[in-house]
């Protein structure tokens, strides 16, 4: 096995390992200074549970990142060490020429993750979290390059269509975000599927960060997995949000040369049907009823089980194995044939309209986001 190999391997476990250390230590912290989450009417947790898990979160995926630029630029480096494979060595120059997208990247994520903590803390209007957001895409578009790459040349739209696809992550995981286990496990089970798609083009880069994210999710499922024992909050999923939106926007999918097919690049919006049916279907519902779709709710299709007699475990499973279907149908895209790609557009349309099913069967309840 190659080096690399033994990496990639490593990477998620690392990963993992530190974000649960980080996510025990943090929920200790928020239950000593109060930073917990109580129970209100607009929110379905009946006990009080501690706040801040985005911390762990956060700091397990910019350490890593981090630590991995510094390692790239300071040991990988051709000639720095002599038992360095040439499977590692390869990249290096890749990884290299990255570093200040990297150091962007984080940079982005951390006002993000700041922005969120002020938002769990005290509360700010929604209007001021959504220019910030969109501040941040902005930056993160034009200097990191964090964009979409089809066929458009048009750099204004391609920055546009960009910016508008982060923002909409990043308030889809934010509206997820509503009971135990549902944002993190949705976005492990997204980020697994877009990672079929980067390793099989050769993104190493791309492979490696959703390798990080993947451990630094696991390992907060740790304690929020239902019962939980400790939330992520806005600092979290906006966090979680954005990482989403950066391994979507960089992933490669369609290659010619590899044999996948045009329609690949529809991959990122089945793995994400269940996310942003929920999204689309909340604010709908939200603005129909003459509310603002930033005012958290209970009308979640989450909520919805809930209400239909299924356990907080049962309905975190449940909105899992939504996604893997939509996710599995992803995967499959980029090998399947035109007949194949429509049965997958059909088979994730049926999921939705079971979701829709669900969602009508609670027509009427009050709906956190």
């Amino acid at each position: 096995m190659s080096q690399l190999a033994i990496a990639a391997a490593g990477l998620p476990v690392a990963a993992f390992l530190c974000s649960v250390f980080l996510t025990a230590g943090v929920k200790r912290w928020a239950v000593r200074t109060e930073f917990v989450s109580r129970p209100r009417e607009d929110r379905y947790n009946r006990n009080v549970i501690a706040l801040g898990g985005g911390i762990a979160i956060f700091w397990t995926i910019a350490l890593f990142v981090l630590a991995g630029a510094a390692a790239v630029e300071f040991i990988l480096a051709p000639g720095h060490l002599a038992f360095i494979d040439q499977s590692v060595a390869q990249h290096t120059a890749g990884f290299q020429s990255k570093t200040s997208d990297l150091l962007v990247i984080v940079a982005a994520a951390f006002i993000l993750h700041l922005t969120g903590l002020w938002d769990d803390r005290k509360h700010p209007g929604p209007f001021i979290k959504l220019a910030i957001q969109f501040a941040v895409a902005i930056g993160a578009a034009i200097w990191a390059d964090v964009r979409v790459e089809m066929f458009i040349e048009n750099t204004s739209i391609t920055t546009a269509l960009s910016v508008f696809w982060i923002v909409l992550m990043i308030n889809a995981f934010n509206f997820l975000d509503n009971m135990d286990g549902a944002s993190a496990g949705i976005a492990l089970i997204a980020t697994g599927v877009l990672m079929a798609a980067a390793f099989r083009s050769g993104q190493v880069f791309v492979g490696a960060m959703g390798l990080v994210f993947i451990g630094a999710l696991a390992g907060f499922l740790v304690f929020n997995f239902p019962p939980a024992k400790i939330f992520m909050g806005d600092g979290g999923s906006m966090v979680v949000g954005f990482f989403v939106a950066l391994l979507t926007l960089r992933t490669t999918y369609y290659n010619a040369e590899a044999g996948t097919k045009l329609y690949s690049v529809f991959m990122p919006a089945i793995a994400m049907a269940v996310p942003l049916y929920d999204f689309i279907s909340v604010t709908f519902l939200r603005l129909k009823q003459g509310k603002s779709p930033f005012v958290g709710d209970t009308q979640h299709f989450s909520h919805r089980l809930k209400r239909r007699g299924l356990s907080d475990r049962q309905v975190a499973l449940t909105l899992y194995l939504a996604t893997l279907c939509t996710g599995l149908g992803a995967i499959l895209l980029q090998r399947a044939d035109l007949l194949g790609a429509i049965m997958i557009a059909a088979q994730t349309v049926l999921v939705l309209v079971f979701v829709a099913i669900m969602e009508a069967a609670g027509a009427g309840s009050r709906g956190t986001q």
